[in-house]
């Protein structure tokens, strides 16, 4: 996953910590169901995965550092990331693109579960356009500006074909879209000011293979 870099003054908070956010949000959640009340950075260190200084390290730039053999507060934790996440709004969100990839982020209870609701859907295809999908009708991008604008949505999902990517990115700058979500695997031209996440599913795997390889040397190693 790629992130533009942000402006030089826009953000406090480092990448790499704002990027672990949202798992100690997810953990938090889960334990705040199981009624658990206060928890150590150690604990929630060995449960994100990461080292207790670097979970200490991003709760700080919440503002909160937790009391000395009590540790953190769950509840008011989750409330704090959420904040610093901009969770405690909800954000519409307009999906570019109707095909089978668009179809299933459409049906993604996920995204309505963290307070992103699917406002719209647009496609360039006349013959998607009308089609029910997630419960929302697609309609023509030619359309898109109206939709950002009466339905106040912040965030566009490119869900696209690459070579319709730059396009969907473009319309949705001059649409008024600040941030983007861009599933399709290319590098995007966007100004400045827009923020981009690139979920490149291709890269992923490619990723994962080299582990796999590694893995299996190691174990040939040991053999």
């Amino acid at each position: 996953m790629t992130v533009n870099a942000p402006k030089i003054g826009v953000r406090t908070i480092p990448d790499a910590a704002v990027a672990r956010l949202p798992v100690y949000l997810q953990i938090l959640k889960g334990l705040a169901t199981q009624q658990v009340r206060q928890l150590s950075s150690d604990q929630l260190a060995a449960l994100a995965g990461v080292n207790a200084a670097k979970v200490r390290k991003d709760l700080s730039y919440l503002g909160s550092y937790g009391t000395r053999g009590v540790g953190y507060e769950v509840e008011y934790l989750v409330y704090q990331i959420k904040r610093e996440l901009g969770l405690l709004n909800d954000w519409n969100v307009v999906l570019v693109g109707a095909g089978n990839l668009g179809n299933a982020l459409a049906n993604y209870s996920g995204f309505a579960s963290r307070g992103f609701s699917v406002a719209a859907i647009v496609d360039i295809d006349d013959k998607k356009v009308g089609n029910n999908v997630g419960g929302i009708r697609v309609q023509h991008v030619s359309e898109l500006a109206a939709i950002v604008r009466d339905l106040s949505v912040s965030i566009g999902v490119i869900a696209t074909p690459v070579e319709s990517a730059q396009v969907a990115a473009d319309l949705l700058v001059v649409a008024g879209i600040g941030s983007i979500l861009n599933f399709a695997s290319v590098v995007l031209s966007v100004p400045d000011h827009i923020s981009v996440r690139s979920v490149d599913l291709g890269v992923e795997l490619q990723i994962l293979g080299y582990y796999e390889q590694l893995n299996r040397r190691e174990v040939a190693t040991c053999q």
